[in-house]
């Protein structure tokens, strides 16, 4: 499972991809109070697997990481094939980390989708999975609010009640009362 809200996410892509702004973008529009550390890599080419295993090790070897997206943009088959390495799968599968795979485009499919723990169609998509909205967050918390105001209104109106029993209960039975009584009664018996 996905931590619930995560900290701090570990992003695996290329420092110069529009994939990293697009999941940078994502989680700051959602959520900001999380903070992204990136694992840079290159994403295509035969030099592309052991730098994305190196990447993901480093990632989740750290613990103050929640979880790790591994993002790419969407290519073709060659450009992708990076994500279809036995390592890399390997890698992810070894993760003590939670890993959201975000490659390519919806169409897209690598064997890295399907070791990692949830697949994504984009790496956007990737991003708004794996944090809350923070709109959903205000709106939760008014209701919240609400619930809890309306909770002590009705806690307050039945102490009232009982308080005021509780009064009416001591102003009948108050030794004063009787008190007033038995003066009364002494006057009208003085009167007599």
């Amino acid at each position: 499972p996905l931590p619930a809200p995560p900290r701090v996410i570990g992003v695996v892509t290329s420092p110069q991809a529009a994939a990293l702004r697009d999941v940078l973008n994502v989680l700051q529009r959602r959520y900001p109070l999380v903070k992204a550390v990136l694992a840079p890599t290159l994403v295509q080419g035969d030099q592309a697997p052991p730098q994305i295993v190196a990447a993901l090790q480093r990632l989740d070897a750290r613990d103050d990481v929640d979880l790790i997206l591994l993002v790419r943009g969407g290519g073709s088959l060659e450009e992708l094939w990076a994500f279809n390495d036995e390592r890399v799968a390997r890698a992810i599968a070894a993760c003590r980390h939670p890993v959201v795979s975000g490659v390519g485009h919806e169409t897209d499919f690598t064997i890295a989708d399907f070791v990692a723990d949830l697949r994504a169609p984009t790496p956007s998509a990737a991003a708004e999975l794996a944090v809350p909205d923070q709109l959903e967050i205000r709106q939760w918390i008014a209701e919240q609010i609400d619930r809890l105001a309306g909770s002590m209104d009705h806690r307050l109106s039945e102490a009232r009640q009982t308080l005021a029993q509780a009064q009416a209960l001591l102003r009948r039975f108050s030794p004063r009362a009787r008190m007033d009584a038995q003066r009364q009664y002494v006057d009208d018996l003085s009167q007599r």
